[in-house]
């Protein structure tokens, strides 16, 4: 979503239920199982998630000089801002911040600081698919009840203007299937210009050799029931998982090619202590890289810090101690490669 327009409309669908250039279709899917949603049309994998930051410069700072990200400019409308972590593979991590006391907050932004009480965190994630009008139809046959279709301005400062198709379109629920908020997008193709190519491209390469946003890790005190919510989606691949470093246990569901991590704790630990404090969230994200080591001790300068690897769901791994910092945990694990 490249925009804080996409934010707006998110918000505002979300709003609905009382609580807070990219062409998804033209993507390769990563290497591995390729498990489709039966029934609901065409395609859906992860595709962002929105962090919310105390102070953007802050924010920043972690996912650049601790993490090894690059972060690339967004937009200041009404005194909320956001920055974009852009993978290679066109999913992102969206870093948003009030700039001001009192902004110009939608209903579902106010909700979201509500539920944050003015601290860091995800409470809202999307999965990108290449049918957007046939899933919306699907899920409302299967008795789940997704919102209008909102589409990109006219006037998007970030669009190709007059005579092209909006920049996106996307739905969210008026009553949420999941624990964590959900909303499904489509993106147009991106501008062919060879200065549009060549930034976007630009945009795409991190110090620390991410690739991929792989996974988002789904905390709630009820697992099963996020299970059976995917499974009824159409998401009906998964597998039972166990991340002990946060002492928690569920299931990982794949979204072609990617992962949604349900999850609830598993005993005392991380988990528990987040959910007890925040409720139910986006716990953690998972991040391929090419070069983990590289990675690794980047993030151990940057925490100053030893860090220890571990055979994690997704392979080779280790685990960013950020959670004090954004409200999320950041793990890191060695991009899968054709053979």
């Amino acid at each position: 979503m490249s925009s804080p327009s996409v934010r707006l409309r998110i918000m505002v669908a979300i709003a609905a239920i009382g609580t807070a250039g990219m062409s998804f279709g033209a993507v390769a899917s990563p290497p591995g199982k390729q498990a489709s949603a039966p029934g609901l049309p065409g395609s859906a994998r992860v595709d962002h998630v929105l962090l919310w930051a105390p102070d953007m410069d802050r924010g920043t700072a972690v996912m650049t000089v601790k993490l090894g990200f690059q972060v690339r400019p967004g937009r200041d409308p009404a005194g909320i801002a956001n920055r974009y972590v852009r993978m290679a593979d066109r999913s992102f991590i969206e870093l948003e911040t009030l700039t001001r006391p009192h902004p110009d907050m939608d209903p579902g932004s106010k909700a979201d600081q509500d539920l944050l009480h003015g601290g860091a965190g995800v409470r809202t994630f999307g999965l990108g698919t290449n049918q957007l009008d046939g899933a919306r139809d699907f899920l409302k046959g299967e008795g789940f009840a997704p919102t209008d279709i909102f589409s990109a301005p006219a006037n998007d400062p970030d669009g190709q203007g007059a005579g092209h198709p909006p920049r996106w379109r996307l739905f969210a629920f008026d009553k949420q299937p999941l624990s964590s908020f959900l909303f499904f997008i489509y993106y147009s193709p991106p501008p062919t210009a060879a200065d549009s190519v060549a930034d976007d491209a630009a945009a795409r390469v991190h110090p620390n050799t991410a690739k991929s946003l792989d996974a988002v890790w789904l905390l709630s005190a009820d697992a099963e029931t996020d299970r059976k919510q995917l499974a009824k989606m159409g998401f009906s691949h998964a597998s039972p998982v166990r991340l002990a470093n946060v002492a928690a246990r569920g299931y990982d569901v794949e979204a072609k090619g990617t992962h949604v991590f349900v999850l609830q704790p598993d005993g005392p630990g991380v988990a528990t202590d987040a959910l007890a404090a925040g409720g139910p969230q986006v716990l953690g994200v998972s991040v391929a890289v090419d070069n983990l080591p590289r990675a690794q001790r980047w993030v151990e300068r940057g925490y100053e810090t030893k860090l220890k690897g571990y055979q994690g769901p997704l392979g080779n791994s280790f685990l960013a101690p950020t959670h004090g910092d954004l409200g999320l945990w950041v793990e890191f694990h060695a991009a899968a490669h054709p053979h």
